[in-house]
């Protein structure tokens, strides 16, 4: 092989490499969230749609949130191989930025987190949880150190 051949040979393995990189079954533990979804309360009150899908060499679980009063936002969810240990991402068309990491639990996942609100720590825990071919995302906030917790955001993801 000469040494022009190389630069070939490496932009051929390069996707493999990729994919490598992130074959470990780890990174498909939050794929149960893969797809579109219609998102409502307990009651079945809707409240917006979720297009969720891998990204970035399947490295990435993305999501694309849309609500029905027209607010956008989206996360990036990753598997730090390092850590062992999941971290996401969220941002959306308010200004809210959500740090949490956390891994499966009882079958779900389950994330938690720190931000500053009015100047004030408060902590995040999300859960997402299948069951029966929907799933439950809940989002509480405790500005307590975790002795109590309030409900953000309690919903139901089926398919759309």
């Amino acid at each position: 092989m000469t040494f022009r051949a190389l630069p070939i040979l490496f932009a051929l393995l390069l996707p493999s490499f990729a994919w490598g990189a992130c074959a470990d079954l780890a990174y498909r533990q939050f794929d149960f969230l893969l797809g579109d979804w219609n998102v409502a309360t307990a009651e079945g009150k809707l409240v917006g749609h979720d297009h969720i899908e891998k990204a970035y060499g399947s490295c990435v679980v993305q999501e694309h949130w849309t609500s029905v009063d027209g607010g956008t936002g989206g996360s990036l969810s990753i598997y730090d191989m390092s850590r062992k240990r999941w971290h996401q991402t969220w941002v959306d068309s308010t200004g809210t930025l959500v740090v949490l990491e956390g891994g499966v639990k009882d079958g779900g996942m389950l994330m938690t987190g720190d931000m500053l609100q009015d100047g004030k720590h408060v902590q995040d825990r999300m859960s997402w949880t299948p069951k029966a071919g929907k799933i439950r995302q809940l989002w509480e906030t405790s500005a307590d150190g975790g002795k109590t917790w309030q409900i953000i955001f309690d919903v139901y993801y089926s398919k759309g």
